[in-house]
């Protein structure tokens, strides 16, 4: 039966999936191959981001690195992928149990002889291979989109492999954010709008916080505490941060799991 809902949850991800993982492949490559016009006129980039606000540049994640180099440029392409990765995982979390409670058909599901810790684990594990699969297309794209594109310019291959390998923990975040927050409310009414919500009010907070200088904000948003122009610049994490977004995965999966077991599922009848 675990194996049954596994492979139906899988069969429901998969046009999501796709359709995710495409669209990150395309970004990557459209972006990156217009790095060598950027290369080629360094000095006219560098005085056009000298002449604009201060704030701005760091809103935008540009302030610590040189948009010239191939991280540097890479990373602030690698926010953006951030932001869809982002809506990705947190469309998955809210969706995980509101949309069969929506469509009246959890109570089908439940009078299963399964237990309810078995339902939830096998829908996170689909979620998850979903996640990883894009994850895994990321990667690939990536190294992909900056052999083909770096025109002969040399990179620290140990800082783009920091880079990416942020990616599961920053979507096991939105994934579990996702999860313990639509098992907080009594129905989720649009999964879409709440993941975008989620994940562009995080992407919010983490432009005011570098615009307004407020370190309080890096606590709150994984989009500070995993910042693509941090990790290029440093050459490393911000490790109380990345501290920080494993507890709150942590703490997020067991209230959820808790929640699920106290939730009271409404039936068609």
């Amino acid at each position: 039966m675990k194996f049954n809902i596994y492979k139906h949850e899988i069969t429901m991800y998969r046009k999501s999936v796709l359709t995710w993982s495409l669209s990150l492949a395309v970004i990557i490559f459209l972006f990156m191959s217009m790095f060598s016009s950027f290369a080629k006129d360094a000095d006219v980039l560098n005085q056009a981001l000298a002449q604009m606000p201060p704030e701005l540049i760091t809103a935008f994640g540009m302030d610590q690195v040189d948009m010239a180099s191939v991280l540097g440029y890479f990373g602030f392409l690698f926010l953006f992928c951030q932001v869809c990765l982002a809506i990705q995982a947190a469309n998955y979390g809210f969706g995980l149990v509101s949309v069969e409670e929506r469509d009246l058909t959890a109570d089908f599901l439940l009078a299963k002889p399964v237990k309810r810790t078995t339902i939830l684990t096998s829908k996170l594990l689909a979620a998850l291979t979903g996640l990883t699969i894009t994850n895994i297309v990321v990667w690939v794209s990536s190294f992909s989109a900056i052999e083909s594109s770096r025109a002969g310019r040399p990179y620290d291959t140990g800082i783009l492999l920091l880079l990416l390998a942020s990616i599961a923990i920053f979507q096991l975040v939105f994934l579990s954010l996702g999860i313990v927050i639509s098992l907080l409310m009594k129905r989720v009414r649009s999964v879409t709008t709440l993941s975008m919500g989620l994940a562009f009010g995080m992407y919010i907070l983490s432009a005011f916080g570098g615009m307004l200088g407020d370190d309080t904000f890096d606590l709150v948003t994984p989009f500070k505490h995993f910042d693509p122009s941090a990790i290029v610049g440093s050459g490393s994490y911000d490790l109380p941060l990345v501290l920080i977004s494993i507890a709150l995965i942590v703490v997020s999966i067991t209230a959820s799991y808790w929640l699920y077991l106290k939730r009271n599922i409404h039936s068609v009848t």
